[in-house]
């Protein structure tokens, strides 16, 4: 007669099992799980173990272990869970009950049996047990004697058993230290009763997720322990299942949190912010107290207090502006695992690109999502405005003041206070460009906050913190019209609550696709031996400087590379770089796939909506993209035949279609915005733009160098854009140079003549090297425009000294005369960022000379005849004879 069954799955009648479906399907489920406990499943056996006893927990692991055929629960130690017993162990079993089988045994059962268990290692006390002082001990006995089960039951088989550690994410709220009146009555936050569970699930139901630990191997921990005590194996198993559920949970719901006059507290008493207020105060007690005063102050204006009830409103507001006013959200999924990863095993520092306010949202969005923990963002006071202020401050802002010159009390509570979130486990969200980039090209790195990160980094030497470049990508941005009006020499204005006033103008418009994109995460272990520094060793002043340049430095450099090719910026890449007026929309379609296969072989990412699943480009993408541009009234869109002016204003409900034989065309007055969508990826050519532009590209007939003289032209012009593009620092200017070269000849873009000249090739992909040379030229084309209207403009400083704010205005109205007289073809050319860029690179070569905070032109530049030669060396990249 075979063995009597002790275990049989759980399973609930109709009823139950319709709500089960109803509430548990909404369970966000990481479908790596799935397969992990599937394999494990087949290599041996599977027990899930659980912190806390919650029979909630056990209803909808018991669902989702069936809802994705995975092995079937028989066994859980319910501690007092009577919908498992006696009838859940079966109609035998329950009339004739065996006295002599254990807990054990049917633990043994159910996992010979070919199913798997659940194992809760803690029942939380409940509310009458708090009350009276007869709260159990932290751990389970019988949760002990289970695993002395399980190690008994490895020593005598082959096939391993792995303990799965799982918890399930009810609510993203974070523990809180200490208990108050409800936690008493209904549980903590972290370990609900199921009352509480209920109340967190409905109020967290889109969030809901089940994530799972690193698994152990009973039968490899055995062979690697096998003279440990017992006791200590057990000690070492639990406390490994309870780190592992720890960690997930910490990815999820962050540190916990204490109320916010505790913290400020907390961190005026750190040593440093001590020393530094008894430095300031001298002997002065009163003082002392007065500048405590100040510094708590200070904290008050400066630091987040993040709620949860403001997030969740913040999360509905969002998710309907987004989906309104974006086309959808597109983000580096392998990426944002590898930063999951990370956020398990140390501290998070996202550095994102700037390009939009929308930046300040977009990445916290993500998280909320994905069910990450959200980050605390480091916000300019500028935004600490009535009313959006208070609400930023409560959705994970602190906002920092521009300069801290001249407080020295301001620094160091700054940094009092970034030490105390790298030491909690904060995740921190910082630009690194300062301030957002109008043009989109990135700007360069500002050092201040990320030098206080770094040293608060190297001084929690148990905890890794893990830099984060991300790459923020945007089709259109919301600011365009206020862009175009700073980047043609209009002021700046002040954020203020005015501006919300805007909000139904936004909400009018597409504004096509965002993009996220995660780089390889930097830590300063690895920027030290980058730098060939010692690991752990002290860092001198100008060791730490090259540290935080090193790392700001690798950063940037990662943002530029994973910057992924959108259809909006392959669009505005085609209608700009080229020497015509317009493009035909088959020909641009067929432009835009030629460009695409460049950017795929320069190594660009590329979103999906760009690309078909082969890898080719989505005709489709490119006239969304036009449509979008239209809409902006970035373009116009001719049609052949049609009367004059027709499609020069046109009408949102009377647009013609778009067809083959379409003319695309850039509205003049609207070039420069439709050239931030442009520059997005415009790094990616700039090496080749620079050897074509020293080849007289996109204007020779017949270009033609040796190879010395394109050498010397080529570090000339990469000199002139120093402050204008990122070039790459691994490598001298020689080495990029030759794999530079190199790439062209192997391309056939170039080739070299019979007398070792370099000449144009014979081309690929439909085009002749000439083209290819012409497409590289354009690109660079109004870069040095913009550089000539600049060195125009240095006649001013003929009559004497101008600040430089006055030199850019009077270099901005020379542009424009210089356009309308065509001089300058491109009117995107006519861009203060540039001219400023510009004036930086003419003092870095030694054109102008700054005196008491104004430019004037060095002495060996103050005849018209030597301010004009300065021009002279820009006009011969530009085919302009002089």
């Amino acid at each position: 007669m075979p063995p009597r069954e002790l275990t049989r799955p759980y399973e609930p009648n109709l009823a139950l099992r319709l709500l089960y479906k109803t509430v548990f399907d909404r369970i966000q489920i990481d479908e790596t799980w799935v397969r992990q406990v599937r394999q494990l499943a087949h290599e041996g056996s599977v027990v899930y173990v659980l912190r806390n006893l919650n029979f909630i927990d056990f209803f909808a692991l018991d669902h989702l272990t069936k809802r994705y055929a995975l092995p079937e629960i028989r066994f859980a130690n319910d501690l007092g869970l009577w919908v498992l017993s006696p009838m859940g162990k079966g109609w035998l079993n329950a009339i004739f009950p065996r006295r002599d089988v254990t807990r054990s045994d049917e633990l043994k059962d159910a996992l010979e049996r070919g199913g798997s268990a659940a194992l809760f290692l803690k029942r939380p006390p409940t509310a009458l047990e708090v009350t009276t002082g007869r709260a159990p001990p932290r751990g389970l006995s019988e949760g002990d004697g289970l695993l002395r089960a399980l190690l008994a039951l490895q020593a005598t088989r082959d096939k391993p058993i792995r303990l799965v550690p799982q918890v399930f994410i009810w609510t993203k709220e974070p523990d809180s230290r200490g208990a108050g009146t409800l936690d008493r009555v209904l549980g903590a936050t972290e370990a609900p009763t199921p009352l509480r569970t209920v109340g967190q699930y409905l109020y967290n139901y889109n969030h809901v997720s089940l994530r799972a630990g690193e698994p152990i191997d009973l039968a490899e921990f055995l062979r690697d322990h096998p003279n440990l005590p017992e006791d200590v194996q057990l000690r070492r198993i639990t406390y490994g299942v309870l780190r592992r559920l720890e960690r997930e949970r910490r990815s999820v719901v962050g540190p916990a949190q204490k109320p916010p006059d505790r913290v400020r507290l907390e961190i005026v008493r750190s040593p440093r912010l001590k020393s530094t207020i008894r430095d300031l105060a001298g002997e002065r007690a009163m003082d002392r107290t007065v500048l405590t005063g100040r510094a708590l102050g200070m904290l008050r204006e400066l630091a987040a207090t993040p709620d949860v009830n403001t997030i969740k409103g913040l999360e509905a507001i969002f998710h309907r502006v987004f989906h309104r006013i974006y086309a959808g959200i597109e983000y580096d999924k392998p990426g944002l695992e590898r930063v999951r990863e990370a956020c398990k095993e140390g501290t998070l520092v996202l550095l994102p690109s700037h390009k939009s306010h929308i930046d300040y949202l977009i990445l916290s969005y993500v998280f909320n999502e994905e069910n990450l923990q959200l980050p605390l963002i480091a916000a300019g006071d500028n935004l600490n405005f009535f009313p959006v202020g208070a609400i930023f401050r409560r959705g994970g802002a602190f906002f920092i003041r521009r300069s801290f010159k001249g407080d020295k009390l301001y620094a160091v509570v700054v940094d009092a206070y970034i030490r105390r979130l790298i030491r909690d486990g904060y995740p921190i969200e910082l630009f690194l460009e300062g301030g957002r980039s109008r043009t989109g090209k990135l700007l360069t790195p500002k050092y201040g906050l990320l030098s206080m990160i770094v040293d608060a980094a190297d001084a929690v030497e148990q905890r890794t913190t893990y830099f984060v470049p991300v790459s923020i990508g945007y089709e259109r941005v919301i600011e365009a019209a206020s862009y175009q009006r700073e980047l043609t020499g209009g002021e700046k204005r002040k954020e203020d609550a005015r501006e919300l006033l805007k909000t139904p103008e936004v909400l009018r418009h597409r504004y096509g696709r965002i993009n996220l994109q995660f780089g390889e995460l930097l830590s300063l272990a690895q920027i030290r031996d980058e730098l060939g520094l010692e690991p752990g060793s002290r860092l001198t002043p100008a060791k730490r400087r090259a540290v935080v340049t090193r790392l700001g430095n690798r950063v940037m450099d990662e943002i530029n590379q994973v910057t992924a090719v959108t259809p909006g910026a392959l669009t505005a890449l085609s209608l700009l770089c080229h020497e015509r007026r317009g493009l035909p929309y088959a020909e641009l379609v067929e432009r835009s796939a030629r460009l695409l296969g460049r950017l795929r072989a320069e190594g660009a990412r590329v979103t999906p909506t760009t690309q078909t699943p082969g890898g080719t480009l989505r005709a489709e993408a490119i006239r969304e993209a036009v449509e979008m541009f239209r809409d902006a009234e970035l373009v116009e869109v001719h049609l052949p035949g049609a009367a004059d002016g027709e499609e020069r204003r046109p009408k949102r409900r009377q647009r013609p279609p778009i067809d083959a034989d379409s003319i695309i065309n850039p509205v003049e007055q609207k070039r420069l915005t439709l050239d931030s969508s442009k520059n997005i990826v415009v790094h990616f050519f700039v090496e080749r733009a620079l050897v074509a532009s020293a080849l007289g590209m996109p204007h020779a007939a017949r270009p033609t160098a040796s190879e010395s003289v394109l050498r010397e032209r080529v570090q000339s012009l990469s000199r002139l854009f120093k402050f204008e593009f990122r070039f790459r620092a691994d490598a001298p200017f020689d080495r990029i140079f030759d794999e530079t070269l190199g790439g062209m000849l192997t391309d056939a873009v170039l080739a070299r003549a019979e007398d070792g000249a370099i000449v144009a090739g014979a081309g690929l992909d439909g085009w002749t090297g000439h083209d290819w040379l012409g497409f590289y030229g354009s690109v660079l084309t109004p870069f040095l425009e913009g550089y000539r209207i600049a060195a125009r403009g240095l006649s001013a400083l003929l009559k004497g000294a101008l600040s430089e704010k006055e030199l850019v205005k009077k270099s901005l109205v020379a542009g424009n005369k210089m356009f309308f007289s065509g001089e300058v073809s491109r009117r995107e050319a006519i861009c203060k960022p540039m001219i400023e860029n510009a004036i930086a690179s003419f003092v870095e070569q030694g054109y102008l000379a700054r005196d008491d905070g104004k430019l004037r032109l060095a002495e060996s530049f103050q005849s018209t005849e030597a301010a004009q030669a300065i021009e002279g060396r820009l006009t011969g990249y530009l085919g302009v004879e002089r």
